[in-house]
C-alpha cells in the first residue's frame, strides 16, 4: 500500500470515528508503512485535522464518564495506553464536574448494595470497594460514601 493510499483510508477512518495518534500508528504498522511513510501519513492527518490527540483525549473523557460510568483512574489509565501525554489527559479529565462525578459513584455504590451478598457488612463493603475500584474511582472517595474510616 503506498503512503497515499494509507492517508486516505486513514482520513476516512478518522471522518467517522474520533481515532488517536496512537491508534492510526498501529494500523500504518499492520499495513507495512515505513517508519518515515507513516510520519508523512500522521504529519497530513493532524495538519488537516483528522487526529487531535486533545481533543480525542476530551471526547475520550466524556464518554467514557458518561456512557460507561467509569472513574478518573481508569480513564487516565486507558489513555496512558494511547500514549496521550499526562498534560493531556489531567486537563481533560477537569472537565469531569465534581458534583457530576460524586453523583455517578453514589448511583453505582446504590446499585451494587442490593446486590451484592457477604456474610457481614465488612465482606459486602469489601466488595463494593472492589468493584468501585474496578470502575476507576478513588478508594477514598468510595470509603467516604460507604461512610466508613478511612483505613
Amino acid at each position: 500500500m503506498t503512503k497515499e493510499e494509507a492517508l486516505n483510508k486513514c482520513a476516512a477512518l478518522c471522518s467517522k470515528a474520533e481515532k488517536c495518534t496512537f491508534e492510526i500508528l498501529k494500523k500504518l504498522a499492520r499495513w507495512e508503512l515505513t517508519e518515515q511513510e507513516s510520519a508523512w501519513v500522521i504529519l497530513q492527518l493532524t495538519s488537516q485535522k483528522f487526529i487531535d490527540d486533545e481533543r480525542y483525549a476530551h471526547y475520550f473523557v466524556r464518554d467514557k464518564f458518561r456512557f460507561n460510568k467509569w472513574g478518573k483512574t481508569k480513564i487516565a489509565f486507558q489513555l496512558r495506553q494511547k500514549q496521550i501525554s499526562q498534560e493531556v489527559i489531567s486537563a481533560a479529565l477537569e472537565e469531569i464536574n465534581e458534583e457530576e462525578y460524586i453523583d455517578l459513584a453514589k448511583e453505582l455504590i446504590s446499585a451494587k448494595i442490593p446486590k451484592t451478598k457477604g456474610k457481614n457488612q465488612w465482606d459486602i463493603n469489601s466488595k463494593i470497594i472492589r468493584f468501585m475500584q474496578g470502575r476507576g474511582f478513588d478508594y477514598s472517595l468510595t470509603m467516604s460514601l460507604l461512610n466508613m474510616p478511612d483505613e
